[in-house]
């Protein structure tokens, strides 16, 4: 992704150098898959201090990994900066306002308004704050745990916790937290995976405006978003952290589904393609 010396968000806070309020949690692939099952890429994140893994001392960076930390936090905000300008200009089209999310970067744990989270948990989005959380060293077990690396990749990330963020603006996450007072767990599940899968449309949308408005596109690029996608489908997370794979149980999809929707979203960048809730093969 052609990113360096590009336009850097400022609605940014950065708190790696600041306590989430002791609770050091480690990111290692274990707790990252595990926990990922519930709350991977923008989950349900009501619940995150009962499932967070156990306490483990916080790991001192060296100099080395302090600097590719700087680099990621510039890319992430750079992405960030896109994903402003595209969704400011496709609300403005629509006769609407678009209100900017907040970027919160942390280490090892933070506070948000949908309680404490740790490195495990993974990036995710805060409906309550309207913020997206990161630990940036996620980006490293996506690369070496999850074999999903590039930095559009990571750009995929922080465009789906956009989406959720575009989501909230629209009513939708408003109406799914009424729905799940209303449902059994296994039938909110089938609208938690509609959810997620059109946040990862709004992610493809990203793409496909932000290359046609600023061409940031790379060789490959697509294709490191698209193996992220896969990566993290419910099927395989489940596969690779019990063995076995529980449809009932799914939230974001399979990886199919997932690397279908960004696709449709990059190909087309038309919003009013994404409707997942209506799509009956998603039922």
């Amino acid at each position: 992704m052609k990113w360096a010396g590009r336009r850097e968000s400022s609605n940014v806070e950065d708190r790696r150098g600041i306590s989430g309020g002791g609770l050091a949690v480690g990111g290692g692939i274990v707790g990252v898959i595990v926990i990922l099952l519930k709350v991977f890429l923008g989950g349900d994140t009501s619940n995150l201090n009962e499932v967070l893994p156990q306490q483990v001392p916080a790991k001192e960076m060296s100099a080395e990994e302090q600097k590719l930390d700087e680099e990621r936090a510039s890319f992430v905000k750079v992405v960030l900066a896109d994903t402003e300008d595209v969704w400011g200009k496709l609300f403005s089209e629509a006769g609407k306002t678009y209100t900017d999310p907040t970027l919160v970067l942390f280490r090892e744990s933070v506070q948000s308004a949908c309680g404490m989270a740790g490195s495990a948990t993974g990036p995710f989005y805060c409906p309550g704050d309207q913020k997206v959380y990161i630990d940036l060293s996620f980006f490293e077990d996506m690369q070496n745990q999850l074999h999903a690396p590039g930095d559009f990749a990571m750009a995929y990330v922080v465009a789906h916790e956009v989406g959720h963020h575009i989501q909230k603006l629209n009513g939708t996450s408003d109406k799914m937290n009424r729905l799940r007072q209303q449902l059994s767990e296994e039938e909110y599940n089938k609208y938690s995976v509609k959810l997620e899968l059109q946040a990862d449309f709004l992610a493809g949308v990203w793409a496909h405006h932000a290359q046609k408005m600023k061409h940031i596109l790379e060789e490959n690029d697509i294709e490191e978003a698209l193996n992220a996608a896969n990566a993290i489908g419910d099927d395989r997370l489940q596969k690779e952290a019990q063995g076995r794979v529980v449809p009932e149980s799914f939230t974001h999809g399979t990886s199919a589904q997932r690397v279908y929707w960004f696709k449709k979203g990059f190909e087309t960048g038309d919003v009013s393609k994404g409707n997942t809730f209506n799509d009956p093969s998603l039922n």
